[in-house]
Formats: structure tokens, C-alpha cells, sequence
């Protein structure tokens, strides 16, 4: 009989509910940004709900899904990424509601966000002494990781709107822009000894604006440059790829910081 040994940081993967970085993390992380803008853009334009009524719609299914993954007792993939979906449309709603209806802007949303963003990992790693897996095994733990998470989705929502619309970049250069970003930082892991920590949250806040601008691309006008597929049938197809991938790319509960 075998036992799986634990983590380098000295956490049982049972007791962590967050998944092990890998490349299909990526994978699947970026296909769940450009459904939450395709999915999130569904809701309030296609539906004619508008921006607050779809946040409303997302927020309670968000925070409905982190109260059951904060129940849950161990690292669940198909609830995790439930939740990394919520809270990708809740962000796209809600910075369009900031940027648009509010009349903030682009730049002054993406400020506004990044400082909320910024202070979310002040008071979880002044709480809880880091802002790594390493603390998500407990609620209050959990709280601050889905805070945060919910935060960079928002902030790279306006993020991606102002590089391709206000920068007058398009869904294209943006999508290149924000690719080789996170290809610098990729090569930063390989290459250097920065914190892992540091260069996963600015991966994982990177990712949201490239899902921004390719759910742009796909659902926007051909006349502003995108390919004016259906919001509905674009998100139900990567809603399916999103589903193959938690089948064929193992799914597995972190076991080193990150």
C-alpha cells in the first residue's frame, strides 16, 4: 500500500481545495475568462438585462459557489472551477457596470480595481502571513482567496476592454499584447528565482484580460473587428471544452505553494 506524502510546505494535499498549477491549469483557466465574458455579455446584452441585474444574477450565484466550496471538505474540480467561472462572469458584468454605467472609464475602473485587488492581498497576507496555497485550508483562508480571485477577474475585465477599445489596439494585438506577457512571465519562472507567488498572481491576473478580448473577438461585430458569433453558442462551446478538459487533464489538489 502506498500513501501520498505531503506537500513541501507541510500540508496534506487532502486539506487544500485548490488544484496544482500545471499547464492544463492555464489551460482551462483561460477558457473559463472567455467564457465568463462571452457567458457574462449573454446575460446583460444579449438578454437586455443589463449590467446590474446581471451582477446581481452572478454575484449570488458566486458567492453561492464559494459557500459550498468552502464546505466542502476536500479539493472538488468540477465545484472549483464552477466557482473560477462565477466569479469570471460576475467580473465581467461588474466592470462594465463600473466602467460603462458609472461612467468611471477604462483607466479609471482598471485604477480603482487595482487598487482593490492590491489591498485584498495586503489583508490576507497581513492576516494569515502569505497569500500562497499553503494558507487555503482554512475558511478564513478561503475567504481571502476568493476575494482576491474575484478582484483580479474584475480588474482584468476593464484591463483587456481598455487595451483593445480605449487604446484602439483591437481584440487581436490585445490577445498578442497579453500573450506575451504571460509568456515574459512563464519565462520568469523558468529562468529566475522570483517568488513563485508573486509571478502565479500575475499569471493568473494576466489570463483574464487575454479571456476578455478573445471572448470579445469572438462574440463582437465583424464592423469592430470581431467574428459576430453567438454569445450563446460560443459559450456553450467552451462551457464543453472546459468539461473534456476536467475529464482528460488529470485534476489533482495542490501539494507546494504557489
Amino acid at each position: 500500500m502506498t500513501t501520498t506524502p505531503p506537500n513541501t510546505q507541510g500540508i496534506p494535499p487532502d486539506t487544500t481545495k485548490v488544484p496544482e498549477v500545471t499547464l492544463g491549469f492555464w489551460i482551462i483557466k483561460i477558457a473559463a475568462t472567455t467564457v465568463g465574458e462571452t457567458g457574462g455579455d449573454s446575460v446583460s446584452m444579449s438578454m437586455n438585462l443589463g449590467y446590474l441585474v446581471g451582477t446581481g444574477i452572478f454575484a449570488a450565484l458566486f458567492v453561492g459557489a464559494v459557500i459550498l466550496q468552502i464546505k466542502a471538505k476536500r479539493f472538488h474540480p468540477v465545484l472549483y472551477w464552477a466557482t473560477i467561472i462565477a466569479s469570471t462572469t460576475v467580473g465581467t458584468t461588474l466592470a462594465d457596470f463600473t466602467t460603462r454605467s458609472l461612467g468611471v472609464g477604462y483607466a479609471g475602473g482598471s485604477s480603482l480595481l487595482l487598487i482593490l485587488l492590491l489591498l485584498s492581498l495586503y489583508a490576507w497576507h497581513r492576516s494569515l502571513g502569505s497569500i500562497s496555497v499553503e494558507t487555503v485550508s482554512t475558511p478564513k483562508a478561503e475567504v481571502f482567496y476568493w476575494v482576491t480571485i474575484m478582484c483580479s477577474q474584475t480588474l482584468g475585465t476593464a484591463l483587456g476592454d481598455w487595451t483593445a477599445d480605449t487604446a484602439g489596439l483591437g481584440y487581436i494585438r490585445a490577445g498578442i499584447i497579453f500573450s506575451v506577457l504571460l509568456a515574459l512571465v512563464a519565462a520568469l519562472y523558468l529562468g529566475t528565482r522570483i517568488s513563485r507567488t508573486i509571478l502565479f498572481w500575475a499569471a493568473f491576473v494576466l489570463t483574464r484580460p487575454l479571456g476578455a478580448v478573445v471572448g470579445d473577438f469572438l462574440d463582437k461585430p465583424v464592423t469592430a473587428g470581431g467574428l459576430a458569433l453567438s454569445r450563446y453558442v460560443a459559450s456553450a462551446a467552451l462551457l464543453l471544452f472546459i468539461a473534456v478538459c476536467l475529464v482528460v487533464i488529470p485534476q489533482r489538489p495542490a501539494r507546494e505553494a504557489h
